[in-house]
């Protein structure tokens, strides 16, 4: 008897749960911007794909970082703004406020290691420019966190999908 193939994923459900699970982000950054701002110990570390289309920030801060980037949002943020598609947010560096826009889907971490909270993300390849506003994508919106030290105790996370079946 002939073994039929696997049926294909028509559905495409694993990038459902990634849109669903970016929306955990999106409302975790809504809570963050309140007028109470973060509650608790609560703090992120936020990783993104600088190369993404629609990162903004100044050239000097990206060109340095030119795979990913983490940002911390801890005691020291501004204006933090967290649209449909997009956050943008104010963080100093050398003691300069700089504005950073990140679209959602070049998010590959979000961390808060107050309760050892991770999500980690496959950023979609070829991710629409369109998803920040141009006023976003001016050279002069970015704030990375550089020298961030990733907490040694935080669990480590191994990515499934190189043992799954296509």
């Amino acid at each position: 008897m002939a073994q039929e193939p696997p049926a294909q994923d028509q559905m495409h459900y694993e990038a459902m749960a990634q849109e669903a699970l970016r929306g955990v982000v999106k409302t975790a950054l809504r809570r963050a911007a309140a007028p109470d701002g973060l509650p608790g110990a609560h703090h992120f570390y936020i990783t993104f794909k600088t190369e993404a289309p629609g990162v903004s920030g100044p050239n000097d801060l990206l060109g340095k970082y030119p795979d990913e980037m983490t940002i911390v949002l801890q005691h020291q943020y501004w204006d933090l703004a967290p649209g449909e598609t997009f956050f943008s947010v104010t963080l100093k560096f050398g003691g300069q406020p700089k504005r950073l826009s990140v679209p959602y889907a070049a998010v590959t971490r979000f961390y808060d290691p107050s309760v050892q909270f991770l999500l980690q993300f496959e950023a979609p390849a070829g991710a629409a420019a369109s998803e920040a506003p141009a006023a976003a994508r001016a050279d002069d919106k970015a704030a990375i966190a550089s020298n961030v030290e990733i907490d040694p105790d935080a669990p480590n996370v191994v990515s499934l999908d190189t043992f799954r079946k296509k």
